[in-house]
């Protein structure tokens, strides 16, 4: 078993981070280990340069979501963490795939055409082609499972057909060059929505700071966020139909389940009948008891360079010295002189 998967630096973590990738960064950290095989989480720093940035700003969240990470239990010891700009092999990849890739099969990828918009001659080319980066990211380390949402399947098929077709035109049945990645889908991962409007996740880009819970956030705003979350007159119901038609009461009590570890069902079991005077502040107390003690953490971890400098080095040493056979074959099978 060898996971792989990538977060952007971008913006400040919040909750829906939290329990939608990184609870899962360390359950799957365990069940790799336990599994006797690898975890590796990168910081998907290259993928960033594809959109308009500050490059000061890329910079400090690039340290930012290390001591993120590291503050909600992602283990350096257990995981391999780095960023993509100290292993070359990712940008080396990527050019070598760029061959393999198609055309038609970029301009099919919905996330290409959302983030583009009707501007595509002002688009970059590297948000064109960052499908075939975020293929490189995993075939390079012959990954065997990929954590994806829905919104990322579509990538991960992309990755497989790359693989194949390489395969299929550079190697031999006998003797493949890539592995071809399966999806991790987590039964159990929750789906955050924003705290002003249910129909849209929460987002580190909306412009309303009260849309999300940040990880950075003190106590007090945490709170303050629960209390003023966007809700219904309606009391909770005891079944889970009962909130057909209800996004913003589904989120709130979503999120109390996923930071319960419980599940919705049983949530409403103890608080059916309860109206969201009596159900917030029982939110809000569960979210400070979680969150409080990771930004506590993070506080500590954000400014000790030292440190954080340190955990990227090691991760990106182990991901070099791993990445390096698979790369060595691409070049071969492609006939390249070394």
């Amino acid at each position: 078993m060898r996971v792989v998967s990538g977060i952007q630096p971008t913006g400040k973590p919040h909750l829906g981070n939290y329990l939608g990738a990184i609870v899962n960064y360390v359950k799957l950290q365990d069940e790799a280990q336990a599994a006797g095989g690898e975890c590796l989480i990168f910081l998907a720093d290259l993928h960033a340069i594809s959109m308009p940035h500050k490059p000061a700003v890329l910079h400090a969240a690039t340290l930012e979501m290390v001591a993120t990470l590291v503050a909600c239990g992602v283990d350096p010891a257990k995981a391999i963490l780095f960023n993509q700009a100290q292993v070359p092999a990712h940008a080396e990849m990527q050019w070598l795939l760029n061959g393999t890739a198609r055309m038609g099969w970029l301009n099919r990828m919905t996330q290409w055409k959302d983030k583009a918009g009707k501007n595509r001659e002002g688009a970059s080319a590297a948000l064109f082609t960052y499908p075939v980066l975020q293929a490189a990211d995993v075939l390079l380390y012959q990954a065997t499972h990929v954590p994806v949402g829905e919104d990322q399947k579509q990538h991960l098929e992309l990755a497989r057909d790359i693989a194949q077709k390489f395969n299929n035109d550079f190697a031999t049945e006998d003797a493949p060059v890539f592995t071809l990645p399966d999806p991790y889908i987590p039964e159990d991962a929750a789906r955050i929505m924003s705290l002003r409007d249910g129909t849209k996740k929460m987002s580190k880009s909306d412009p309303s700071d009260m849309s999300r819970i940040n990880l950075t956030d003190t106590t007090d705003e945490m709170a303050q966020k629960v209390k003023k979350a966007k809700t219904d007159p309606e009391p909770l119901p005891s079944e889970l139909a009962g909130l057909d038609g209800r996004a913003e009461a589904l989120n709130l009590v979503t999120i109390f389940a996923a930071l319960a570890g419980s599940n919705p069902q049983a949530v409403l079991a103890e608080y059916g009948g309860q109206g969201f005077g009596q159900f917030k502040p029982a939110l809000a107390e569960l979210l400070v008891s979680v969150l409080e003690p990771i930004r506590d953490r993070f506080v500590a971890l954000k400014d000790d360079r030292e440190s954080l400098d340190a955990i990227l080095a090691r991760g990106a040493s182990q991901a070099r010295e791993l990445a390096g056979p698979t790369l060595d074959q691409a070049y071969t099978a492609l006939g390249l002189v070394r």
